[in-house]
C-alpha cells in the first residue's frame, strides 16, 4: 500500500483481487479509490473475520468474482469453481449488507463498468 500511495496517489484505479485482508487493508485500498473484489471465501465457515470486514465495505466499491477454477463457495467448496457459482458470493454479500442479491448484482455490475471504463 505504501508503494501504491507513493507512486500513484490520485491517478490509480484498481482492484484488491480476491480480498482476504482485514479492516485496515480494506480501508487503505478504499482510500486509494480501489475496489474490493470478493470470492467464495466469504462463504467459508472459518472466514468470520473476513465477513466482518466486508460489512464495512460500501457496496459502491465491491466487485464479486469466482476466481475460477479455485475457491468455490459453500456448498460447492472442494469442487471446481465455475462462473455460475458467483451467485452464491452475491447472496452471501447481500446477507452481510442486508439487501437483496439482485441489488448486489446491480451494484457490482455498475462498479465493474465504472472501474473498467475506457
Amino acid at each position: 500500500m505504501r508503494i501504491l500511495r507513493e507512486e500513484g496517489a490520485g491517478r490509480l484505479r484498481g482492484v484488491l483481487h480476491c480480498f482476504t485482508g482485514g479492516p485496515s487493508l480494506a480501508r487503505a485500498g478504499l482510500d486509494l479509490g480501489f475496489y474490493i473484489s470478493l470470492s467464495g471465501i466469504i462463504t467459508f465457515p472459518k472466514a468470520a473475520e473476513l465477513r466482518e470486514t466486508v460489512r464495512s465495505v460500501p457496496l459502491d466499491r465491491v466487485l464479486i468474482e469466482t476466481d475460477s477454477p479455485f475457491l468455490a463457495p459453500v456448498p460447492y467448496r472442494g469442487k471446481r469453481n465455475e462462473p455460475a457459482h458467483v451467485a452464491r458470493v452475491a447472496e452471501a454479500l447481500a446477507e452481510l449488507h442486508g439487501v437483496s442479491a439482485g441489488e448486489v448484482c446491480r451494484r457490482a455490475a455498475a462498479n465493474f463498468h465504472a472501474l473498467f471504463r475506457p
